[in-house]
C-alpha cells in the first residue's frame, strides 16, 4: 500500500496543469494575506491615533497649528488631508474672492466641492483592495475544484492500463487530488472573512469622514461648529479663516 501521500507526492506525480493549478492558489494566498495584513495595520492606525488627532486638531488655537497637529497626529493620514485640502481651499478662496473669476463663486460651494472631492479621494484609498479580496473570495474555490477535477481525471487515465485495481490504488490519487479542493478552500476563507471585516470597518470609517466634512465646512463657512456630531471632539477653533 503506497504511504507516500500528501503535497509533496502531489507535486511530484502532477502533470503542467496540477502544479500551475497549485502555483495559482499559493500565489492567490500570499496576495491575499498581504492585503489582509496592510488593512489590518491601516485599521490599527486608524483606531490609535484619530480620536487624538481630531481632538488636538479642534483644540488647536489658529489653522496653521491646527494642521501641524493632525498631520502629526493622524496616522491614518485621510483626515490630515481632508483637513489640509479644506483649509486650503477656504485661504486661497479667501485671498482671490474679490478678483477674476473669483468673484463670480461661493465660497459655501466652493468648500463644499473641495470636501467632497477629499471625501472621494479617502473613499478610495479606505476601499483599495477589497475588491481583490472579494475575487479572490469569489473563484479560489474554483480553482481549487478545477485541480481536484484534473487530478481525478490524471490518476483514473495513469489506471487505465491496469487490469485489476486494488482500493488503495484509486483511493491514493483521489485523495490526493481531493487536497486541491482543500487548497482552494484554505485560500478563499480568510479572503472572504477579512472582506466582511473590512467592509464593516470601512463604512465607519466612511461616516467618520462625512462628519468631520461637515464639521470643517461648517467652521470654515460659518465660523463654527455643527454641535450635533458627537463622534468628534467639542472644542473648536478659536480664530476664524
Amino acid at each position: 500500500m503506497n504511504t507516500s501521500l500528501g503535497l509533496a507526492h502531489v507535486w511530484s506525480q502532477g502533470d503542467a496543469i496540477t502544479r500551475g493549478v497549485a502555483l495559482v492558489l499559493l500565489f492567490m494566498s500570499i496576495a491575499s494575506w498581504i492585503v489582509m495584513l496592510g488593512k489590518l495595520t491601516a485599521h490599527w492606525r486608524y483606531k490609535t491615533s484619530t480620536e487624538r488627532a481630531l481632538s488636538q486638531f479642534w483644540s488647536a488655537p489658529d489653522n496653521a497649528g491646527a494642521l501641524r497637529v493632525i498631520q502629526e497626529q493622524d496616522r491614518f493620514g485621510a483626515f490630515s488631508a481632508m483637513a489640509t485640502e479644506a483649509i486650503t481651499a477656504a485661504t486661497a478662496y479667501d485671498q482671490n474672492a474679490t478678483k477674476g473669476i473669483g468673484a463670480q463663486a461661493d465660497k459655501n460651494e466652493f468648500i463644499a466641492r473641495t470636501l467632497q472631492q477629499s471625501i472621494v479621494t479617502a473613499q478610495t484609498r479606505v476601499e483599495s483592495g477589497l475588491t481583490f479580496l472579494a475575487s479572490i473570495g469569489a473563484t479560489a474555490p474554483f480553482v481549487g475544484l478545477l485541480g481536484t477535477v484534473w487530478g481525478i481525471y490524471h490518476a483514473l487515465v495513469g489506471l487505465s492500463g491496469v487490469r485489476q485495481v486494488g482500493l488503495d490504488q484509486v483511493a491514493g490519487p483521489v485523495g490526493e487530488a481531493l487536497i486541491m479542493t482543500a487548497a482552494g478552500l484554505f485560500v478563499a476563507i480568510p479572503a472572504v472573512l477579512a472582506y466582511n471585516a473590512c467592509a464593516r470597518s470601512n463604512r465607519l470609517v466612511t461616516a467618520r469622514l462625512d462628519g468631520f466634512a461637515h464639521s470643517l465646512h461648517n467652521y470654515l463657512v460659518g465660523g463654527m461648529r455643527t454641535a450635533s456630531k458627537p463622534a468628534l471632539s467639542n472644542a473648536h477653533f478659536n480664530k476664524e479663516v
